[in-house]
């Protein structure tokens, strides 16, 4: 890993490789990630990987302990559906409002990120799509106009961000997600408030089979 990227660069590279790590069962829960250890497998100083458990700590994956350090937190599967439940009603708002409120602007601003996201689709590149991901709901926070449904919405998201990474890694979901995303822009685009708040419920809920292969590795 180059040394001479920006230090947020940096971490945000070292916080998607423990993720993966995490998700694939490399690391259980209750295992201490030791600062060192990861600096020097990751050949850089403690910086970038005292950045990226920060990140991981705010996300739910790893958790503080006395005496302990950092460790992986363990799976709180009752917690982690209600967050979605709430992720779901939460953005589909966000939907709606922007059905209402969005400008000629911010709509073509949203398809140009559908475009992206379908080359980035086509290529394979999840990395790539899961940024331009990220910016498609972003754009639909801002759409809502609403600036306390726009915290809310960015807080939670931030908190669910590497199950919804997950999920990416499995067939056909990355088409799944790209085809869910045009469902939700047509509906704004036709200023369409129902469709687009129904569809954007549809797609930020989380599919069960893939919930369940999750819990079956982390547990």
């Amino acid at each position: 890993m180059n040394e001479r990227k920006r230090p947020e660069t940096r971490a945000e590279e070292i916080r998607q490789a423990i993720e993966r790590d995490i998700f694939q069962g490399h690391l259980r829960p209750g295992t201490r990630l030791d600062e060192e250890g990861l600096a020097a497998r990751f050949g850089l100083s403690r910086t970038p990987v005292r950045e990226a458990i920060l990140q991981l700590v705010h996300s739910g994956l790893v958790v503080k302990k006395p005496r302990q350090g950092a460790v992986v937190a363990p799976l709180d599967l009752h917690r982690m559906v209600q967050m979605f439940e709430v992720m779901s009603e939460i953005e589909g708002l966000c939907a709606r409002f922007a059905a209402r409120r969005m400008s000629p602007d911010e709509k073509a601003n949203l398809a140009r990120l559908q475009d992206a996201a379908g080359r980035m689709c086509e290529a394979r590149d999840l990395d790539e799509y899961y940024a331009i991901n990220r910016a498609f709901h972003d754009a639909i926070y801002d759409g809502s106009h609403n600036e306390v449904l726009k915290d809310m919405a960015r807080s939670l998201f931030a908190r669910l961000a590497p199950y919804r990474r997950y999920q990416l890694n499995h067939p056909q979901r990355v088409e799944g997600s790209f085809h869910e995303h045009g469902e939700v822009m047509a509906a704004i685009a036709a200023a369409d408030p129902d469709r687009a708040q129904a569809a954007m419920r549809k797609h930020v809920t989380i599919q069960a089979d893939i919930f369940a292969e999750f819990v079956s590795i982390m547990s």
